[in-house]
């Protein structure tokens, strides 16, 4: 657990008291460790006030001792566990509360039911503005079946503009923040406007897919705020991910159904609404979605975060099966693989889909908890993709030396470098962890060190690849 005097207060804690003013050091504390746990919308203030009696009892304990106030604190804190954990443990005895907290909105006084109201309101309203934004280009002639390319670069920046504010709305991000947020998000536009792309190239493709990833890490300040510094904050993120990305697919998969049965419905009628689906619902409904499934994750954290590491713990044997059992084919029959473009991307797929069932392993765990055999099994995955990863690249630079360089060629060369250099850390330090000469801290800084890595390197497939490369190619 983050003590107040290795970070200067706790997460989310409130802004310290005005210049002149001098309160008692020991209450400060309290006033940032009971604002912490407010923000934590399945606590209610009955629940906070009782925690916060056995603190105080904990406290006049230790300074009966002998211990500074300062120091009692700290101490007593440590004793009571994690913070998060205790939040989670609240969610379990209160899930009834928190369901028609959370489902049912009702009347309620309480400051929690207020805030998750207030919550719902700016994500529902910001997701129909995100809906709107995807239609307003129609107004000037622009469809999805006659400018594919231009919304393929410009939905993620419709979509994420409106993620990344409801998340400074809801940090109350100060304005420098914001500021820079919006220059960020202002650059993304230039660059996915300013150069004379050729309908359908491999140029306009490679900026549509690495635009957004780029734009991720602006999403990710702003979740964070402040602390994005910190590996705590940044692993919070990656919860965030991958929370998010389970939602949006549960979110994604409702729709389809519903999409289908009014087919089926209006169909049996003689009206066809297939029209209306792939104009209006469809993108009105995958742009909101965004704003509606991170909602979900915000409003029932404790909930959704015990569905990820299930999933991670079912899949990430059976990937490390699949890629031991390629490597063993590889190296028994001796084929190579056959680097055509979409067995390129898929390729590529398969080893950052390892990555992510990885890094969602890390953020799950509990740090201080000795290996394990999961422990193992991630090595074994980690070690497996990284051999994986070895024989693309060298696939990779035999294709380039045969044909030459193409924009997807040097594309994949990057990031299969950058899997690479992450797998190769990922496997030394667990490794090191393994034998007892290195502790899971040392992974977990190194995977959220490595994102802005991913970030930078998206980025520049956007702003340099259309300047080396011919668009028409």
């Amino acid at each position: 657990m983050t003590t107040t005097s290795e970070q200067g207060s706790f997460p989310g804690s409130p802004p310290g008291p005005p210049p002149g003013s001098l309160p008692d050091p020991l209450e400060l504390q309290f006033d940032q460790w009971r604002g912490y746990l407010h923000r934590r919308q399945h606590i209610q203030a009955v629940d906070v006030a009782e925690l916060e009696d056995h603190l105080r009892e904990q406290v006049d304990g230790l300074r009966r001792s002998g211990l500074s106030g300062d120091e009692a604190f700290l101490v007593a804190v440590k004793r009571m566990g994690d913070l998060d954990a205790l939040s989670r443990e609240f969610a379990r005895e209160h899930s009834e509360r928190l369901w028609k907290q959370l489902v049912l909105l009702h009347d309620d006084t309480s400051d929690s039911t207020a805030r998750l109201r207030t919550d719902a309101f700016m994500a529902w309203g910001l997701a129909v503005a995100a809906g709107v934004l995807v239609k307003v280009p129609t107004l000037f002639g622009l469809t999805f079946e006659n400018a594919e390319g231009f919304y393929a670069r410009h939905l993620p920046l419709f979509v994420l503009a409106m993620l990344t504010t409801y998340f400074a709305w809801k940090r109350r991000l100060p304005e420098t923040t914001i500021r820079w947020l919006v220059a960020g998000f202002a650059a993304g536009a230039v660059f996915a406007n300013v150069y004379p792309f050729v309908t359908g190239s491999d140029v306009e493709i490679l900026t549509a897919l690495h635009l957004p990833l780029a734009l991720w890490l602006l999403v990710g300040v702003a979740y964070t705020g402040s602390r994005w510094r910190t590996v705590e904050a940044r692993m919070d993120f990656i919860r965030y991910t991958g929370e998010f990305f389970i939602y949006y697919v549960l979110i994604a998969l409702g729709g389809g159904v519903l999409a289908a049965m009014t087919t089926l419905v209006f169909g049996a009628i003689g009206i066809k609404v297939d029209s209306a689906f792939q104009q209006w619902i469809v993108p009105c409904g995958a742009a909101g979605g965004v704003l509606v499934a991170t909602w979900l994750v915000e409003a029932k954290q404790s909930v959704v975060e015990n569905m990820a590491p299930v999933l991670t713990r079912l899949f990430a044997p059976m990937f490390a099966a699949l890629l031991l059992a390629f490597l063993v084919a590889l190296a028994f029959t001796g084929n190579v693989i056959d680097i055509q473009r979409e067995v390129l991307i898929g390729f590529d797929a398969l080893l950052a889909l390892v990555l992510a069932l990885f890094l969602y392993t890390v953020s799950a765990r509990d740090p201080q908890a000795p290996p394990g055999l999961f422990d193992v099994v991630q090595v074994v995955l980690v070690v497996s993709a990284l051999a994986a990863d070895v024989v693309a690249l060298w696939a990779i630079g035999t294709r380039i030396t045969e044909f030459g360089f193409t924009p997807n060629r040097v594309a994949a060369l990057g990031e299969n470098v950058l899997l690479l250099v992450n797998l190769a850390g990922s496997a030394v330090l667990g490794l090191r962890f393994l034998r007892g000469r290195g502790t899971f801290r040392a992974l977990e800084r190194w995977q959220t060190a490595y994102l802005p890595v991913f970030a930078l390197w998206a980025a520049l497939v956007v702003i340099v690849f259309p300047l080396l490369f011919n668009t028409a190619s």
